[in-house]
């Protein structure tokens, strides 16, 4: 099985939160989508339910800056995780 979290270094951010996102595939990282009864304390969810996140978008994502409000961000992050679910199976790796 192929390892997502690996994958996602050097990918381009699909969370692209406006005005935030910083567009550097460098800091790329595996950000996991959390919602009741998917993760729990210390338990992240699984690979699949993750976008590629850059470094902004994911400091954003996890709270630790509040540029927008939760809603907002968990909002992109959802719709980073479906656009890097198609783009990890139009791999072949999803």
């Amino acid at each position: 099985m192929t390892n997502l979290r690996k994958e996602a270094k050097g990918r381009d951010c699909q969370v692209r939160m406006p005005g935030i996102c910083n567009f550097n595939p460098e800091t790329t990282v595996l950000a996991h989508y959390r919602m009741a009864g998917t993760c729990g304390t210390g338990i992240k969810p699984h690979d699949a339910q993750a976008a590629h996140a850059c470094s902004s978008c994911h400091d954003e994502i996890d709270r630790r800056t509040r540029h927008v409000d939760e809603q907002t961000a968990r909002l992109y992050h959802a719709e980073g995780v479906f656009r890097t679910q198609e783009l990890l199976r139009s791999e072949g790796k999803l």
